[in-house]
This record gives C-alpha cells, sequence and structure tokens, in this order.
C-alpha cells in the first residue's frame, strides 16, 4: 500500500463522485490508519478518501480532533444521509483548501447510516459539530467542496486564494510533481475498478 498525502484543489480526485465499495480487507484498514494519521497531523476533524486521491465512498471522523480521545474516532463506509434537520450556518475549512475559511449552512441535525470496518451496518443521529463534519465529508464523496456552498459574495472573496492553488497545481505539474491531469484521472478510474 503506498503513502497516502492529501491533495489540495484542484486535483481531480476533489470532482470525483465515488462509488461504493465492495470490498473491506486489510489494504483498506491500512488506508484508514493513514487517513486518521494524516487528519490528526494537519489538525483536521475529517477526512475524505477523495482527499487521499482515493475514489472510494469511505471518510473518517474526530469531532474532537484530538488524537488522545480514539473512542470518538469513526469510520464511514458507503454512508447515507438519510434525514437532515433544521438549518445552521457555520465557519468551515478544508484539508484540501489550505487557509480558506468561509460559512456554510449545513442541516442542524442528520441521521447517517453505513458500515464499519468490520462490514457491520451502524447509523447515528447525530448533531451540532459531528453532523457538520459528516456532511462536510459525504460532500467531499459527492465531489462538492465547501466553497461551491458559500454564497456568491463569499465565493467571490474566496477566489484569489482558490486561483492561488490552482497556479501552485499547475506549477507541480510542470516540475514533475503531479502527472497530467488525464493520468490523474485514469489512476482514479484504475482504483475505482479495483475495489468497487
Amino acid at each position: 500500500m503506498p503513502k497516502l498525502e492529501i491533495v489540495h484543489h484542484p486535483h481531480p480526485a476533489l470532482r470525483w463522485k465515488s462509488k461504493e465499495l465492495t470490498k473491506i480487507d486489510a489494504d483498506l484498514k491500512d488506508m484508514v490508519e493513514q487517513m486518521f494519521d494524516l487528519m490528526y497531523q494537519f489538525r483536521g476533524v475529517g477526512l475524505a478518501a477523495n482527499q487521499v486521491a482515493l475514489p472510494y465512498r469511505l471518510f473518517v471522523i474526530n469531532p474532537t480532533g484530538d488524537p488522545e480521545q480514539p473512542e470518538a474516532e469513526l469510520v464511514f463506509v458507503n454512508p447515507r444521509i438519510i434525514r437532515r434537520n433544521g438549518s445552521e450556518e457555520g465557519e468551515e475549512g478544508c484539508l484540501s483548501l489550505p487557509e480558506i475559511f468561509g460559512p456554510v449552512t449545513r442541516a442542524e441535525r442528520i441521521v447517517v447510516e453505513a458500515f464499519d470496518l468490520t462490514g457491520e451496518a451502524f447509523s447515528y443521529d447525530l448533531s451540532g459539530l459531528p453532523a457538520r463534519v459528516v456532511q462536510h465529508e459525504y460532500d467531499h464523496l459527492e465531489g462538492i467542496m465547501f466553497t461551491d456552498r458559500v454564497n456568491e459574495s463569499v465565493r467571490r472573496e474566496l477566489q484569489p486564494q482558490v486561483d492561488d492553488l490552482i497556479r501552485q497545481m499547475a506549477q507541480q505539474q510542470t516540475e514533475g510533481l503531479w502527472p497530467a491531469e488525464q493520468q490523474m484521472l485514469a489512476d482514479l478510474q484504475q482504483l475505482q475498478d479495483e475495489r468497487t
């Protein structure tokens, strides 16, 4: 299993609509462990597989953001949000959009169903920060970034920072640090075909 790393916008994995996983094995469990490590390293509270260039319907969260509280860690395989209630606005950021923050309106309370790493189904009724984190990570699986959910004036305000990320990716591709977009898309398709 190769070492995972967080990818930044505009990596095509971030716009990839993930397909359901059909196989949970030791490699997938290793991926999840690496995802938690990266999430903590960069002080996040959630991380979707898309953010490490894996096209899988999988994300991890720990709303405390504290690696010393592993009891708060949750892994969601093939999640579905089946109910949303209420509405509240809150500030969000994203490890794939470093140093970019904006207000996003989300459901105040949700019910989410998923599978854990043993293949057991579970359901959670969540509110507050855990509900927000799950909705944010779920969006990633749909190829949606939080910046797609901010209002137009905020989007215009954030655009220069987003443009900087686009320039950085182009520069890294020129330097051979990232392959061309067509190759990245082909790699994502191959990974998806192996597990879905």
